[in-house]
């Protein structure tokens, strides 16, 4: 579809088959349906998602509250995402969305109406976990230029300050002088390359662990 006139056919068509009344370029809105005492529907059409439509469409909530934005349905290797996305944006506005497919079919995703969020326990017990792992508040700045610090690195850097203060140790060690009860496995898996097992149960610092620890300023107390 190369024009936005190439929607409207196809979604006048769907509405007309519901009963309603179809008219286009009616004041601002680029379609505007009827049926009987059912508040107006209001259709902005576009050739993609873009900011500016779901300006459009938010401001014709203040007319109705059967508000529709409509576009091509996407494709390519992102549409799948793009579709997600668009389509939880619009639900949370509290717009309808409809697609339209290149042969002319018509799929409407959401129906217009109020949001109510579901909530994640589960996604909010993991960012309260790691809002409590984390010592002081070392992200103030947003990144530096060697990446955010999240709670593992943390405790990553605490195990390689006591390895560069000690020498090569025993997990169990570790776990106990840094009460990182997660030490001999985050040496084991060995994420930033900063540790090397030299023995069973026993990790070294490597030089990329030293480089790690100025990068990111911490010492052993």
């Amino acid at each position: 579809m190369n024009r936005e006139s190439d929607l409207y056919p196809p979604v006048k068509a769907l509405l007309e088959r519901q009963g309603y009344a179809v008219k286009g370029e009616v004041g601002a809105a680029d379609l505007v349906a009827r049926r009987g005492d059912d508040p107006p529907v209001i259709v902005e059409l576009k050739l993609r998602f873009a900011l500016t439509l779901f300006h459009q469409a938010v401001r014709r909530l203040s007319i109705t509250e059967a508000v529709y934005i409509a576009v091509p349905r996407p494709t390519g290797k992102t549409a799948r995402r793009m579709l997600k996305d668009n389509l939880s944006l619009c639900r949370r506005l509290g717009l309808g969305l409809m697609t339209v497919r290149g042969d002319g079919r018509v799929e409407v995703h959401c129906d217009p109406g109020p949001f109510a969020p579901r909530r994640n326990r589960k996604a909010q017990t993991r960012l309260l976990r790691e809002f409590d792992r984390l010592e002081g508040d070392p992200n103030e700045g947003g990144a530096t230029r060697h990446g955010i610090v999240t709670g593992y690195r943390q405790d990553a850097l605490r195990c390689a300050g006591y390895l560069a203060h000690a020498g090569a140790s025993r997990g169990r060690d570790v776990v106990r002088a840094t009460n990182v009860a997660t030490a001999t496995r985050i040496m084991r898996e060995n994420h930033y390359g900063w540790f090397e097992k030299v023995s069973t149960g026993v990790y070294a610092l490597t030089d990329q662990g030293r480089e790690g620890l100025v990068h990111w300023a911490y010492s052993w107390d």
